[in-house]
């Protein structure tokens, strides 16, 4: 095919795709066009790392009990359809446990950047920050854990955490003495020390039904930090007063927000097939590979 060609070709599949979404109107096909060809500096969204830190991965838990405030957009109405549909794609359900083995334990609620790179907390326990922690008695082992745990002698009911889209691994809840928990933990398996508590393990896991109505109401999209000063990208979001709402509260520091476009707007619907086919990541797609 001749560079002369391509364009015409773009057309005609740009035609074909605004026709099978009833997209008929001049208005709704211009913005279909123009957003397929913006060049904004999007990436696939990362798959869950294996490692022991709970917020090194998608935040999804905070959908849960989303505030309100966590999403903006200029019109109240567009933004509390949106967060009644995303409230529903994650689900929560609490297991109280009369006794839990505390060696199946094996990731932390908090992390700084460096223990958030291990993957286990044996290589943690092994690493330099926890070379002042030496176990080498059961008498030391209570010592460490007493850190982490002051009521653990007691027998204190402890808080766990579980996600679906994390596999099997359980996380701690605790946000103080990770050092001194994980080789608490790790010394116990190696010593195949049984060490119980009674827990409540709070079990997070994608709704296959929230998932597709999320997916038949809205296009849910990734847009990099950058697009939110790119002039032509903002200038098809506003200048026609598209229904939007925009989420940035599930990732980290430079993480993509979540564009959400009501499909049941025919302009938004093409805003929204246009940036995909421009490169914006698939949010619900993405969900519905970890759910499955």
């Amino acid at each position: 095919m001749s560079l002369s060609e391509q364009p015409s070709t773009l057309s005609s599949r740009l035609g074909a795709l605004a026709q099978r979404l009833g997209l008929i109107g001049r208005g709704q096909r211009q913005i279909l066009e123009r957003a397929s060809h913006l060049r904004l500096p999007f990436s696939p969204l990362p798959a869950p790392r294996q490692n022991i830190c709970w917020q090194n991965a998608p935040q999804l838990h905070r959908l849960v009990d989303l505030p309100r405030s966590a999403l903006s957009g200029p019109v109240q109405e567009d933004k509390a359809q949106a967060h009644a549909m995303l409230v529903r794609v994650v689900e929560v359900n609490e297991q109280p446990l009369s006794s839990f083995d505390l060696r199946l334990v094996d990731g932390l609620s908090t992390c700084s950047p460096q223990q958030a790179e291990q993957q286990s907390f044996e290589t943690f326990a092994a690493s330099e920050s926890c070379r002042q922690i030496r176990i080498i008695s059961y008498k030391d082992f209570v010592k460490t854990i007493s850190l982490a745990l002051p009521r653990f002698l007691a027998g204190e009911c402890i808080s766990l955490s579980q996600a679906s889209w994390r596999g099997e691994r359980v996380f701690w809840t605790g946000d103080h003495h990770n050092e001194a928990f994980a080789c608490a933990i790790a010394y116990a398996r190696r010593r195949e020390l049984e060490v119980n508590l009674p827990a409540v393990i709070s079990h997070y896991h994608l709704s296959e039904q929230g998932l597709n109505s999320l997916q038949q109401r809205y296009h849910v999209l990734a847009m990099p930090n950058a697009a939110w000063s790119d002039p032509a990208f903002m200038a098809l979001l506003l200048d026609k007063g598209l229904p939007y709402a925009r989420l940035s509260q599930l990732g980290g520091p430079g993480s993509p927000e979540f564009l959400l476009l009501p499909k049941h707007s025919a302009e938004a619907t093409a805003l929204g097939e246009g940036l995909r086919l421009a490169g914006a990541p698939d949010v619900v797609g993405y969900l519905q590979k970890l759910h499955s």
